[in-house]
């Protein structure tokens, strides 16, 4: 069964980077290489997992990730002799490249936000025909919606959950393969949260251990977020997910 999603927050390998740095709240100037290496390999290997198609630039960045770390863990050989000169020149810092191309990306990225902040307030501006007042209830979904469960949260969301599933997996387990089509697990994850007031945790929706179902469900859970049909809660960094069904009526 093969399935293929994009996702819009997927922007590239210096953007998942500057994630990580922003998450575990990383000085961009003095980057842990080994601590950002293992962190995004794991996204890197999360998405195989979901046989999403891994970018080639992707792969660069994890290979320029490697061989930086492995030049910082050769060891350093002083020279018997060095003149006062040589002593005011420091050693290139393996990392420098990749901060510099990290810091550009990251000026471009604000300012791509800044100018569609200015083009949301635009927006504004055009006045409209009266309609019912619903502002309230807007307001209440768009502060949710605040929270910024990005699709990098998702990934490491996912992480865990396999890790879950791993530990908790029988040591005797006949498995029947069987295909189910996504369209099919949208709806029991809709009919699953009405059945439980609207609401539950991200991990519930996974009851089963098979692979198949779990990349299914998950792609099913990204794709009802993409059509606006339920949202996800974080509190903060670290936290469970929590999944929300949106009704008709709150959309309008």
């Amino acid at each position: 069964m093969e399935y293929s999603v994009k996702v819009d927050a997927f922007e590239g390998p210096l953007d998942l980077l500057l994630h990580l740095i922003n998450r575990f709240e990383i000085d961009i100037y003095d980057i842990p290489v080994a601590q950002i290496t293992e962190q995004y390999m794991m996204y890197i290997h999360a998405m195989t997992d979901l046989q999403l198609d891994v970018a080639s630039e992707y792969l660069v960045v994890a290979a320029t990730l490697l061989q930086i770390k492995s030049k910082m863990l050769l060891p350093k050989y002083e020279e018997e002799v060095v003149d006062e000169f040589d002593e005011l020149q420091d050693e290139e810092d393996p990392r420098e490249e990749l901060m510099k191309q990290l810091i550009e990306y990251r000026k471009f990225k604000e300012a791509a936000q800044e100018l569609k902040q200015l083009e949301e307030n635009r927006n504004h501006v055009y006045t409209k025909s009266p309609t019912v007042l619903t502002s309230l209830r807007k307001e209440e979904q768009e502060s949710k919606q605040d929270l910024d469960v990005t699709f990098y949260d998702m990934l490491s969301a996912f992480q865990k959950l396999m890790k879950r599933k791993q530990l908790q997996k029988p040591v005797r387990a006949k498995v029947n393969r069987q295909d189910i089509p996504i369209e099919k697990r949208m709806d029991e994850i809709i009919s699953e949260l009405k059945c439980n007031k609207g609401r539950k945790n991200f991990f519930q929706l996974f009851p089963y251990h098979e692979r198949d179902h779990i990349v299914v469900t998950f792609l099913a859970v990204l794709e009802l977020m993409k059509g606006d049909k339920i949202i996800v809660e974080q509190k903060s960094n670290f936290e469970d997910l929590y999944v929300s069904y949106q009704e008709e009526s709150e959309l309008s």
